[in-house]
């Protein structure tokens, strides 16, 4: 039987990533664990992980807890079960995690991947930071036997800086996604309508959703005041997600006086509705890695208006949306009113969109990794 440990920060990115592979590799007859803060308390991580072990790291990646204790905890799990893959995600995670198996992985001859789900430093980042997390990558990049990025940007980088080998860097397009479920013919016209009404939103408005975290990389600002300059009120903006800064938006969409086409959702569950449910939707952000909402979107025939940034223009082509500079809010604001004044030609780019989602299937996705641990258990 071959074993894997899937390490994540938090159980969040299991559950709302690495489900689809734990159960194919079950399937496949491995033992498939999982690692994570606060994993012991997630039900779902436990009905559809073989284990799961709890470990404590701080998001942030300075913070010297995460070289103190939790390696040791690492070590003590992986010499215990004999892995035959380690397969770490997420930043912090993926440091510790190497840096914990540096020697070990040698020993038990446990092979790490490492999966970079957008590096943080990034065109447009700050000068000093981009250093800080470029120097960590590299000196990270000896510890692990594979890197698996999953745009070109971040390939292109990887092969630049030499994070790895260039053999040992594999692209593949993001963590996939589920095109059957994500199919605009499986939500329902009564659904749809449900929720527009309870938006309170006429058949004459326009809805564009944002789904996104209210954190200031997501630049929700850039959107609102993108709203605030058309001056159209039959055009409305849903904003799906919570944060540190949502009541900062609520207060600017006041300040623009906008607050009544702005609609601060929170958390949803069920974003396929609300998606359906809106012309097109809309990520502002500065730094990405390969968005799922943008893949989401286009699978359930969609337009995307994007940030023209890595990660989004792998996946918005102009066939399929538009792409705006980061921070041009009157791009962004055009763009919108195209949307809005050409609903035929949206519609158009929406199907072309779910035809584009076929290389970034969840089933071809899931091979490329069969690939990628055979290559590297026959190494």
């Amino acid at each position: 039987m071959k074993k894997i440990l899937m390490v994540t920060t938090i159980p969040a990115t299991l559950k709302g990533f690495l489900l689809p592979f734990a159960r194919h590799f079950r399937n496949r007859g491995w033992q498939v664990d999982a690692m994570a803060s606060g994993v012991s308390t997630c039900a779902t991580c436990q009905e559809l992980f073989d284990q799961v072990w709890e470990v404590e790291w701080s998001r942030n990646p300075l913070d010297p807890r995460n070289l103190m204790t939790t390696p040791n905890v690492i070590q003590d799990v992986v010499r215990q079960e004999h892995y035959d893959i380690v397969h770490v995600h997420t930043p912090v995670a993926a440091f510790v995690t190497r840096y914990a198996l540096r020697n070990l992985r040698k020993q038990l001859r446990t092979r790490v991947i490492y999966t970079a789900h957008g590096f943080h430093f990034h065109p447009g980042g700050k000068a000093l930071k981009n250093s800080l997390f470029l120097a960590l990558e590299k000196f990270a990049g000896s510890w692990n036997d594979y890197l698996v990025v999953i745009n070109r940007d971040d390939e292109q980088a990887a092969k630049r800086y030499w994070l790895n080998p260039p053999e040992r860097v594999r692209y593949m397009p993001g963590i996939g996604v589920d095109a059957e479920y994500y199919n605009p013919n499986a939500i329902s016209t009564p659904d749809v309508e449900r929720v527009r009404q309870e938006m309170g939103i006429n058949a004459d408005t326009s809805l564009f959703l944002s789904v996104a975290e209210f954190n200031p990389g997501k630049r929700h600002r850039d959107i609102i005041h993108a709203l605030a300059k058309l001056n159209r009120d039959n055009i409305c903006i849903a904003f799906a997600g919570t944060g540190p800064l949502m009541g900062a938006m609520q207060q600017l969409a006041s300040e623009l006086g906008v607050e009544n086409q702005v609609k601060f959702l929170g958390f949803r569950k069920d974003i396929t509705t609300l998606i359906c449910a809106s012309v097109a939707t809309i990520l502002a952000s500065e730094r990405e890695g390969l968005p799922r909402s943008i893949m989401e979107s286009l699978c359930l025939e969609v337009p995307v208006i994007g940030a023209e940034i890595r990660g989004i223009r792998d996946l918005v082509t102009q066939d399929c949306g538009y792409l705006f500079p980061v921070g041009d809010i009157q791009a962004l604001a055009d763009s919108i009113a195209m949307i809005a004044d050409n609903p035929q030609k949206a519609q158009i780019m929406g199907k072309k969109g779910r035809d584009r989602m076929a290389a970034f299937e969840l089933r071809q996705v899931i091979d490329l990794h069969e690939k990628l641990y055979t290559e590297a258990l026959s190494a």
